[in-house]
């Protein structure tokens, strides 16, 4: 028994599956969407066993994608929380069967509220598919089990195609990532996205020197300041930095690098970037450049901090 060949073998049902599930897609995909575009209220998503535990992370995923969504359990409905259930919201019901008793129950308590019903279901002709407002065919040719029983290629359908329901509303809202950061806060996400420069810059007293310091003086200004760089001005004008790479090769470049300024050592044009940029961005800026601080200047170009990569996360780039 070759288990890299079994397991291949697994892969590639439930990829066979998702590519005839694509290939039916037809208006009533289009018709779903404009169903839950259109409504006032949320998207309930029901689902029992297995079905129930792919619908949950399909309204998960509405929810953070900027749909509104929540799960509700067929069983739990129907002694009681049906009443999280408004006249306004839309029911995404899934069953593979579409007989499902426990959501066949619930059908007569949505078409008495007018709940507009979107079935995901594998059968066309089922009891869920013939009172649902439009069917979404999740249907499979076999399951990837070798017994043909366990739900594998059908729940992969349905998470997928609920998936694609999710995107395809927050791409027509326009959903950006900063409001995909509002509902993941507690994230590095959130976190890089939510978070400007200004919050995480090193700011005060910054290490600056003159373009005409001192070697042994930029030294200094480099140790004190703790950042391994030298901010290099000529006046209020920003002319370079000097890092600890720079005094590095100004040793091995010069016969007398004691003798050497400021202006000398820099590296001019520095990357700077805005106190108000996002955190990501000169995350990102960093990282394409491979370099460990920014500059970071003002409305009026001003110096006011210096932002490095340490202050971005556990990842860094070597100068």
């Amino acid at each position: 028994m070759d288990i890299l060949q079994l397991a291949r073998a697994v892969i590639s049902t439930e990829i066979e599956a998702l590519e005839g599930m694509a290939s039916r897609m037809d208006s009533d995909f289009s018709k779903a969407v404009e169903i839950v575009r259109q409504a006032r209220g949320r998207v309930v998503v029901v689902g029992m066993g297995k079905s129930g535990i792919i619908g949950k992370k399909i309204a998960a995923t509405m929810a953070s994608t900027g749909t509104p969504s929540f799960f509700v359990h067929p069983g739990e409905a129907f002694h009681g929380d049906l009443g999280m259930i408004r006249p306004i919201d839309v029911a995404l019901m899934i069953s593979n069967s579409g007989e499902t008793e426990e959501l066949i129950r619930l059908l007569p308590f949505m078409e008495y509220q007018k709940n507009p019903v979107i079935a995901m279901t594998g059968k066309r002709d089922s009891t869920l598919a013939r009172h649902a407002d439009v069917v979404l065919d999740v249907s499979v040719a076999r399951e990837a089990c070798n017994n043909n029983l366990a739900p594998t290629s059908s729940t992969t359908a349905t998470l997928v195609m609920g998936d694609a329901l999710a995107v395809v509303l927050s791409t027509l809202k326009g959903f950006q990532p900063e409001d995909f950061a509002r509902f993941h806060p507690g994230g590095s996400l959130g976190r890089k996205l939510l978070t400007t420069v200004a919050d995480v810059m090193h700011h005060g007293e910054l290490p600056v020197c003159e373009i005409g310091a001192g070697f042994k003086d930029v030294v200094h200004i480099i140790t004190r300041g703790r950042l391994g760089l030298a901010i290099v001005m000529e006046g209020k004008e920003l002319r370079g930095v000097i890092t600890d790479g720079d005094i590095r090769r100004a040793f091995e470049k010069s016969d007398s690098p004691l003798s050497l300024t400021a202006g000398d050592i820099m590296t001019r044009q520095p990357l700077t970037t805005h106190a108000g940029e996002r955190f990501g961005v000169a995350e990102e800026q960093m990282r394409v450049a491979k370099v460990n601080s920014l500059v970071v200047l003002n409305d009026i170009r001003e110096v006011v901090g210096v932002l490095q990569i340490f202050d971005l996360g556990d990842q860094r780039v070597s100068s």
